[in-house]
C-alpha cells in the first residue's frame, strides 16, 4: 500500500509518501488512521482528529469507514476550501 500525506499533514509526519505494509485487522481508512496516529510524535498529531481530515482511495474521495486494500493507495489532507 502507498499512503500518501499532503499539505499540513506532510508537514507534521515529516514525508510526502510512504510505503506500508498492511496489518491484520485494519479494514477501513478510519483504522488506518488510528494505527497511525499509534505510532506517536507528528502522527499522534496529525491523526488525532479526524474531524479536520478527508481521505482519498486510489485518487477518489471517500469517508473514513470505506474498506481498504493493500495495493490501494491511500491519501490524507485537510478539507480545501474556496472563497
Amino acid at each position: 500500500m502507498t499512503i500518501l500525506y499532503f499539505a499540513w499533514v506532510r508537514q507534521k509526519v515529516g514525508r510526502s509518501e510512504e510505503l506500508f505494509e498492511l496489518p491484520d485487522g485494519i479494514r477501513t481508512i478510519a483504522d488506518l488512521a488510528r494505527h497511525l496516529a499509534a505510532q506517536g510524535g507528528g502522527y499522534a498529531d496529525a491523526f488525532s482528529d479526524l474531524k479536520r481530515l478527508r481521505a482519498a482511495r486510489n485518487q477518489e474521495h471517500v469517508g473514513f469507514e470505506t474498506e481498504i486494500a493493500a495495493g490501494d493507495e491511500i491519501a490524507f489532507f485537510p478539507p480545501v476550501t474556496g472563497g
